[in-house]
């Protein structure tokens, strides 16, 4: 039996993450919202634990980063204002490193997060965050088109499970498999287990 390849693979892609001193590091969404309430993800602590260090990383390497926050409504999941829209303590935004709001999944829509990463003159984008299947995956998907090579940490990112559409639900380990799968076959480069060269 043949092992199956990615069409990245099947390209003669290179798949080596890239080095800081070629990167800049977007975390999506790791918000409390995501700690509880009616869309926490699975695994939650360990994703945080490992985005984390990888903010760590990329601060002690000079690698430009950028926190991208859901914009909810006042009183309603991702407010703004309340606890559930605050950045999680541990991946905090600290002084200098941007902050931006966005509307929709892709955090390239409607923001200026393209222009702030090519102000950097850096293409390769790794990309951290809730929730591998939307936010993360869109996201990662609109890099290529727009000329970025995304490098997506799968243990920095977390899912839930989801409505089957027959009466059931797909398990979020699951769900974040199938996201990181479909990613990793022409979109990005899919990094585990530590193999982030930072």
């Amino acid at each position: 039996m043949t092992t199956a390849k990615t069409l990245l693979e099947l390209a003669g892609a290179d798949l080596r993450p890239p080095p800081p001193d070629q990167s800049c590091l977007v975390l999506i969404d790791l918000q409390n919202e995501y700690r509880a309430g009616p869309i926490a993800v699975t695994g939650v602590d360990a994703a945080v634990a490992r985005a984390a260090r990888l903010l760590a990383r990329a601060r002690e390497r000079g690698v430009p980063v950028f926190h991208i926050a859901h914009l909810g409504r006042a009183g309603g999941m991702f407010d703004p204002d309340g606890e559930r829209g605050r950045i999680i303590g541990a991946v905090a935004p600290a002084a200098g490193e941007a902050v931006i709001g966005k509307t929709l999944p892709n955090a390239f829509a409607g923001t200026d997060l393209a222009a702030r990463l090519a102000a950097t003159g850096r293409t390769d984008v790794v990309v951290a965050g809730f929730m591998t299947h939307m936010c993360v995956s869109s996201t990662a998907r609109a890099a290529l088109d727009l000329g970025f090579r995304a490098t997506v940490d799968a243990a920095a990112c977390a899912s839930r499970d989801l409505p089957d559409g027959r009466g059931g639900s797909i398990d979020a380990r699951t769900v974040h498999e199938v996201a990181l799968a479909e990613l990793a076959d022409r979109f990005a480069i899919v990094v585990r287990d530590g193999d982030m060269p930072w």
